[in-house]
């Protein structure tokens, strides 16, 4: 199973180009582009810069010949994404872009709304540019797992249950906590507690899932956990 994640089928792109390994690289920026443009962001860029430079990063790194240069030694995506834009923005800062984003090239469509919203918010923490972007990384991680839960739970019928047990995901329950929702949802509080234990395993689950998707092999998993909960409380 861990063979076919999504960045070990990119790494394997390095040795045999596979559609399959362009549809699973395009994935993975769409889902992370936002540690990125917060990088840009702390670069000097302007916003509308820095949204151009990311679209134009993610258009060089999508074009097909542009897995080859993916090594094995790169164990990580993260890792690979950084060094990746670092050298692509040492070959910009100097030039003149003739074109505004996209330039005829194919380029990835962001969900870049509330991407200022969400970089103000980033502005309150005083971390250097990369750190800035592991902590912007770990937090994408953490919510991408999030939204996942979320919808099990919907897909389930259970969106009242999720709501009301949410809170409990990232802290211990004060005695008499589960009073509440066990009323609300018809439950008794030892029940309720048993299914904040299922939600906690479940978004378990669902984190070292999507920390597996962007590292080369199963031994990486747990040290990369380790440092994204680390950054993340930074």
């Amino acid at each position: 199973m861990f063979a076919t994640t999504h960045w070990s089928v990119v790494l394997q792109a390095g040795v045999e180009p596979s559609p399959q390994a362009s549809s699973a690289l395009e994935e993975l920026c769409r889902t992370y582009w936002y540690p990125l443009y917060v990088y840009v962001r702390r670069q000097g860029q302007a916003p509308q810069d820095a949204e151009d430079l990311t679209q134009e990063f993610f258009a060089r790194l999508l074009r097909l010949n542009s897995l080859r240069e993916v090594g094995r030694e790169k164990g990580k995506f993260r890792t690979f994404l950084l060094a990746s834009l670092n050298h692509f923005l040492a070959d910009h800062w100097d030039k003149a872009r003739a074109a505004k984003r996209g330039g005829g090239q194919r380029t990835l469509s962001l969900d870049d709304e509330d991407a200022e919203q969400r970089y103000a918010a980033d502005l309150a923490v005083n971390l250097a540019p990369e750190k800035l972007f592991d902590r912007g990384w770990a937090l994408t991680v953490l919510n991408n797992a999030f939204t996942r839960l979320q919808r099990e739970f919907s897909e389930a019928g259970k969106s009242q249950q999720f709501d009301e047990l949410k809170r409990f995901l990232s802290s211990e329950a004060a005695p008499g906590a589960y009073e509440t929702p066990a009323r609300r949802l018809a439950m008794t509080p030892h029940a309720v507690g048993m299914a904040v234990l299922r939600l906690r395993q479940r978004y378990a689950d669902l984190v070292r899932g999507e920390v597996a998707n962007t590292v080369a092999s199963p031994a990486d998993v747990e040290p990369e956990l380790n440092y994204l909960f680390e950054v993340a409380g930074q």
